[in-house]
């Protein structure tokens, strides 16, 4: 066993569920090379079950949106000045923010100035947005850990420290995926087909994706009565969420299964896919699917950010790819009627699932790092323990 005096004490701060992963993988990958590391900050069961002492659960910083975020700001900045206070006082070797930058950069840049080497994982998209959050970054950040093979050029002009290390999920995603095995998981016929529908993992995503998705399906189950719809559930409160919508919208007779959990297993299984801008995109992606993307915010919160991105892509597989290879549909354009038509047609043209394929297989290869080793290699270089 380790003695005191042998003991790295990590500061890591996650806020949502794909921080969780990512940062749960940076840990996995840092113990066996840090014996005696101990992991102290905020984080979701994943970082929970590689030893992190979490201040406050991961639950209590989701919020998404620029409305919500303000409605809850004094809230938020009150967790993020204890928690400042504690690392200060206990001097971590270093602090990793996971994403979640709203949160992580403003911690990261007060906890730099006191001396504390400060990592950030997950570049904050300044190439789609907020570009001039760059000096931000520059002023927090003692090293950029990034997940997109662009990104690396980006920061090294600007000056910051930057390690490309890969996307975690190539490596979890199967180049093959078995929709076999995925459909006898989810207990569906083998030849049937298949659309899986993803209103997305934040409350916020489910408010206004939740009625337009399900009239989708009511009109596709129109369409083609053999089709099977599942949905997976991020968790109870989202399935409850779910359910109090379609029934308020009064659509409770749609067939559409859904499925606690099993996301993967879902997008596997699925010969279509209709996604919430985010993450779930480039896990279709990455699962060779064709796909549907949709998104929709409180009009105001529109309002505030449709001249605020500086590329004409929303969605990660657009981005990596620099083009429209899956269609997009964002706020009033997101009708049941313009979805529907879309998913049928990722549905059944099979040249489009053809080329689709082709081109999700070239990003898989792409973003395949051994993710866990280039993050935990960077951290050490920055604490001096390479």
């Amino acid at each position: 066993m380790a003695s005191s005096a042998e003991v790295t004490k990590l500061a890591l701060v996650a806020g949502e569920v794909s921080g969780d992963l990512l940062a749960s993988r940076l840990m996995a990958g840092l113990k066996p090379r840090l014996p005696g590391v101990a992991f102290s900050g905020i984080g979701g069961p994943r970082m929970l079950e590689q030893g992190l002492v979490s201040d406050v659960p991961m639950d209590t910083l989701t919020v998404r949106g620029l409305l919500p975020v303000l409605l809850r700001y004094r809230e938020l900045k009150g967790i993020q000045n204890r928690l400042r206070d504690r690392l200060l006082a206990e001097r971590p070797a270093a602090f990793i923010g996971a994403d979640y930058p709203g949160f992580n950069l403003g911690l990261e840049e007060q906890l730099r100035v006191a001396g504390i080497p400060t990592l950030h994982f997950v570049g904050p998209q300044i190439w789609a947005w907020r570009g001039g959050r760059i000096r931000k970054i520059q002023r927090a950040v003692s090293h950029m850990l990034v997940i997109f093979p662009f990104e690396e050029e980006i920061y090294r002009k600007a000056g910051v420290p930057v390690t490309y290390i890969g996307h975690p999920l190539a490596e979890t995603i199967p180049l093959v995926p078995d929709v076999a095995a995925a459909r006898r998981q989810l207990g569906l016929p083998e030849n049937a087909r298949v659309v899986t529908v993803m209103p997305g993992s934040r409350m916020s995503e489910i408010k206004y994706l939740t009625e337009p998705y399900v009239r989708t399906v009511k009109l596709l189950a129109v369409r083609d009565p053999s089709v099977r719809f599942i949905a997976p559930m991020a968790g109870e409160r989202q399935k409850a969420y779910f359910m109090e919508l379609v029934a308020k919208a009064g659509l409770q007779d749609v067939p559409l299964q859904l499925v606690d959990g099993e996301s993967h297993a879902c997008i596997a299984a699925a010969d279509a896919v209709l996604a919430a801008s985010g993450t779930a995109t480039l896990e279709v992606a990455l699962y060779k699917k064709p796909m549907v993307i949709a998104y929709k915010v409180l009009q105001a919160e529109w309002l505030l950010i449709r001249n605020m991105g500086y590329l004409p892509w929303i969605g990660l597989p657009n981005i990596l790819a620099r083009d429209f290879v899956v269609p997009e549909f964002l706020q009033h354009a997101a009708t049941p009627e313009a979805l529907a038509d879309a998913v049928w047609f990722q549905l059944t043209d099979e040249n489009n699932r053809v080329r689709l394929q082709e081109r999700f297989t070239e990003m898989h290869h792409s973003l395949l790092r051994d993710s866990a080793r280039e993050s935990a290699r960077a951290v050490l270089e920055v604490i001096g323990k390479a």
